[in-house]
């Protein structure tokens, strides 16, 4: 057991929209991910999805609305919901999802993530 200094995980990477593990909680990853602009429309069949932001500010998209998520400030999508993360800035956050979790959910594309780096 060791603690897990975020702002040292961080500066191991530079790519945005592909989460690192950084720790395993249960049948889950905590990950942290660095975004920059429009990400895709998709949703989770089987798995709800936190975002937990650590720094800049993200926005949410929904169908129906919008919501912007500040500096340590989360939300937790339920499976099925579809959804469009946006960062206008360089964002960081953390994710929690169980380990199935593909990051473009329904949708297969050049940014789905099939192997996750562990850092």
């Amino acid at each position: 057991m060791e603690k897990i200094v975020l702002a040292e995980k961080f500066n191991l990477f530079t790519e945005h929209w592909s989460p690192k593990i950084v720790a395993e909680l249960n049948d889950s990853y905590i990950k942290l991910a660095k975004l920059k602009g429009e990400f895709v429309w998709h949703h989770h069949d089987e798995e709800e999805e936190l975002f937990f932001v650590v720094k800049g500010t993200l926005l949410i998209k929904f169908r129906d609305k919008e919501v912007l998520l500040n500096e340590g400030e989360c939300i937790v999508i339920p499976k099925g919901v579809e959804h469009l993360p946006v960062a206008d800035e360089e964002v960081h956050v953390m994710l929690i999802e169980p380990k199935t979790t593909l990051n473009t959910g329904n949708v297969v594309n050049e940014r789905t993530v099939e192997t996750l780096n562990k850092i």
